[in-house]
């Protein structure tokens, strides 16, 4: 009888124990996961800060999804946050102590060692972002306006003509890289690229000018949101151009007379 009762027990135990588990097991089931935006915190551009030197961060004049889905929300909070960032600080770190430390970023690229390539690769990165960031705004694109509309019409000869030379420029490029619409010393537009983080400014570039839009082909700039679909990247960019920004740098570049 004993052990009929400890078997009885045993049972109602074990019974217990189960009913138990399964309870918990559907709790944990139910609990909601996190959603996309919960899983990734991609904070906010005002927070990063580059320690202190010559040169700060460029404020970045949009939120971080604010481009999607031509840029999506991760890639820029990583490209401005990560990248740029490092190429601020470590352009900083090469010119504190030197005769570069109180000179414009112009001035840098048109007079640095191009065999100098700390500074040659991180003067340019910090210029080079400076200028794709602008090159961009929410809520634009399409066909510019005013003065620079008329300057691409006569040196183009259209702006269909313009989007034709510049995507061309854009997808034969192999590597990391960047193309630039630019002004030349005689004021002329025209489009040029380089590879890693060489510029227009500098010595050794193809076509000398004024750079007034650039577009960034390093794989950080578009992987997330394009992976090997480059080309589809840079047909996207047309639809973030900020031709107010790039008509502005235009008329700059003319009073500057590069």
């Amino acid at each position: 009888m004993k052990r009929f009762n400890l078997l009885l027990t045993s049972l109602l135990l074990i019974t217990i124990l189960v009913s138990c588990n399964n309870k918990k097991l559907t709790e944990v089931v139910e609990v909601p996961l996190p959603t996309a935006q919960e899983k990734v915190s991609i904070g906010y551009p005002d927070d990063v800060k580059a320690n202190n030197g010559s040169f700060q961060l460029e404020k970045l004049p949009y939120a971080y999804d604010a481009l999607a889905p031509t840029v999506s929300p991760l890639t820029l909070q990583m490209h401005y946050s990560k990248h740029y960032l490092t190429y601020t600080n470590n352009l900083n770190n090469a010119i504190a102590g030197t005769e570069f430390e109180n000179q414009s970023i112009e001035d840098i690229l048109a007079h640095l060692d191009i065999n100098n390539t700390d500074l040659r690769n991180n003067a340019g990165g910090y210029y080079n972002h400076s200028l794709y960031w602008k090159s961009m705004a929410p809520n634009a694109g399409g066909a510019p306006k005013d003065t620079i509309a008329s300057a691409i019409s006569r040196d183009f000869g259209s702006y269909e003509n313009f989007v034709t030379a510049f995507k061309s420029e854009a997808t034969k490029q192999f590597a990391s890289s960047w193309v630039f619409l630019i002004v030349d010393k005689s004021g002329k537009l025209k489009v040029t690229s380089s590879e890693n983080q060489d510029n227009p400014l500098m010595k050794n570039a193809l076509i000398p000018g004024k750079p007034i839009l650039a577009l960034d082909l390093w794989e950080h700039a578009y992987y997330l949101g394009y992976q090997y679909r480059r080309r589809t990247y840079i047909e996207s960019f047309f639809n973030v151009i900020n031709w107010q920004k790039v008509g502005e740098n235009y008329e700059a570049a003319l009073r500057r007379k590069y």
